[in-house]
C-alpha cells in the first residue's frame, strides 16, 4: 500500500478490534494496521475466499472471530477476552438494493448489530480508549441544501439510509450518555481494489470494460455522488483514532476529497482510462435512492488535520490495474 497515511508509532502493539474486516475498507484498514506493528482483531461473519483479505494472506496474520453482529454475547466476549484499546466498527450491510429487498435483514445487522457492539463495548469498557463508528453520507437522507454539513439533522428515508441514520444516532446517544470515546466518520462512495460488489459503479463498469461488454447504469446516470479513494478512508479512520479527546467525544465528522461528478462522468473517467470507447447502457430502473449527494470536509481539515491525498483519477489508476491483476488471476 502505498503509504500516505498518518505514520506515528501510535499502533505499535496496539490491540485493535475491527468488524468487517474481511470488506473493501476493512481489509486495507487492517493491511494498514498491520504494516504499523498493530495487533488486529477481526470480526468476520462469512468466508470468501476470494476476497482480498484472504486472497491476499492478511487473514494468516490476525486474530479472527467468527460471528454476527447480531449476536451480543460474541461480542462481550470478544472484548473482554481481547481487551482491545481502539475498535473500529466498519462491519455492516452496505448494499443499497440489498437493503431495499430485504430491509429487516438490514435493519438487524446496522442498527441492531451497532447497539449490540456498543452495549457490549459499555459493559467491559477497561481497555477501550477510541471507537471509531462508520456511518455514512447516507445517514443526512435527502436535504434541500448542499454540500451536506456536520450539523444538519440525520432523516434517512430509505432503508439503507435509514438503518445509517439509525446507527449514527446511536452511537452518539452512547458517546453522550456513558462518556463512552466514540467518534463517527461519515463518507460518500468507497472505491478502490478489492470490491468485490460488482453491482457498484467502480468495479462494475471496469469489470464490464474488461469483458468487452457495455458498463450498466441503474439510473438515468445524472445521479451526483461523492467518491473517496479506499486509501483515504483508511487514513480518515486512523486519523479520528490518533486524534481523539475528550473535546471530539460523540461527534461526527466528513470525510471527501469534495469533488463530486454523475454516474456518467464516471464510466466516462474509468472508460478513457482504460481505452475503451463502449457507450454504457442506460437501464433506468433504479428505485429508493437518493438523487444529489455530495459532502463538506472543513470541519475534519479545521478540527483533525485530514485532508484527502488521491485524487480521483489516481485513485482509479490504482483502482484499475488491482482489477486487471484479479481478473487476469481468474483465468
Amino acid at each position: 500500500m502505498t503509504n500516505k497515511v498518518t505514520e506515528s508509532n501510535f499502533w505499535k502493539n496496539r490491540t485493535v478490534l475491527i468488524t468487517g474486516a474481511s470488506g473493501l475498507v476493512g481489509s486495507w484498514l487492517v493491511d494498514t494496521l498491520l504494516a504499523k506493528k498493530a495487533k488486529p482483531v477481526c470480526l468476520i461473519r462469512d468466508y470468501i475466499p476470494d476476497s482480498r483479505f484472504f486472497s491476499d494472506g492478511i487473514s494468516k496474520k490476525v486474530n479472527i472471530v467468527s460471528g454476527n453482529l447480531e449476536d451480543i454475547f460474541l461480542l462481550e466476549r470478544t472484548i473482554n477476552e481481547y481487551e482491545p484499546q481502539t475498535l473500529f466498527h466498519l462491519g455492516a450491510q452496505t448494499i443499497v438494493q440489498t437493503a431495499n429487498r430485504s430491509p429487516i435483514h438490514t435493519f438487524k445487522a446496522n442498527i441492531e448489530g451497532t447497539w449490540n457492539l456498543l452495549e457490549a463495548a459499555r459493559r467491559h469498557d477497561h481497555s477501550l480508549e477510541q471507537i471509531v463508528v462508520a456511518s455514512s453520507d447516507k445517514a443526512y437522507g435527502e436535504q434541500v441544501k448542499l454540500p451536506y454539513t456536520e450539523e444538519m439533522s440525520l432523516h434517512g428515508s430509505h432503508p439503507y439510509d435509514v438503518s445509517k441514520s439509525c446507527a449514527d444516532l446511536i452511537s452518539q446517544a452512547y458517546a453522550k450518555t456513558y462518556s463512552m470515546p466514540i467518534t463517527i466518520s461519515r463518507c460518500g462512495n468507497f472505491f478502490g481494489g478489492g470490491d468485490l460488489n460488482f453491482n457498484r459503479i467502480v468495479p462494475g463498469t471496469i469489470r464490464s470494460l474488461y469483458q468487452n461488454a457495455a458498463p450498466e447504469i441503474r439510473t438515468d446516470g445524472k445521479f451526483i455522488r461523492d467518491y473517496i479513494y479506499v486509501k483515504d478512508a483508511v487514513s480518515a479512520y486512523l486519523t479520528l483514532a490518533e486524534k481523539y479527546n475528550k473535546s471530539i467525544m460523540g461527534e461526527a465528522f466528513n470525510f471527501t476529497n469534495e469533488l463530486q461528478m454523475d454516474t456518467l462522468e464516471m464510466v466516462s473517467r474509468i472508460s478513457r482510462m482504460m481505452g475503451k470507447s463502449i457507450a454504457p447502457k442506460i437501464l433506468n430502473n433504479a428505485s429508493g435512492e437518493i438523487r444529489d449527494q455530495h459532502l463538506s470536509s472543513k470541519k475534519a481539515q479545521k478540527i483533525l488535520g485530514w485532508k484527502a491525498q488521491y485524487g480521483i483519477d489516481e485513485g482509479l489508476m490504482e483502482t484499475i490495474s488491482w482489477y486487471s491483476s484479479y481478473f487476469e488471476k481468474m483465468q
